[in-house]
């Protein structure tokens, strides 16, 4: 996901710019950083989310298309 020795092009988010990306609360995107769902950085007191993590997440939580059934 973020290459350790290259950070120059990492794009870090807030918490809230995940939330509004993602259309849910803050509190849910806590939970997904707290659960080790979607990994996170820790500055002080505030989390930054790598983009590429939200990415890989909307990825990996898509659900396929069911067919309709008549």
């Amino acid at each position: 996901m973020v290459d350790a020795s290259n950070f120059s092009d990492v794009r870090f988010l807030t918490v809230a710019e995940v939330a509004d990306m993602m259309r849910v609360s803050k509190m849910t995107v806590y939970r997904l950083v707290h659960a080790g769902e979607m990994p996170a950085v820790r500055f002080g007191r505030s989390y930054r989310v790598p983009e590429s993590a939200v990415e890989q997440f909307v990825r990996g939580a898509a659900v396929e298309g069911q067919p309709e059934t008549g």
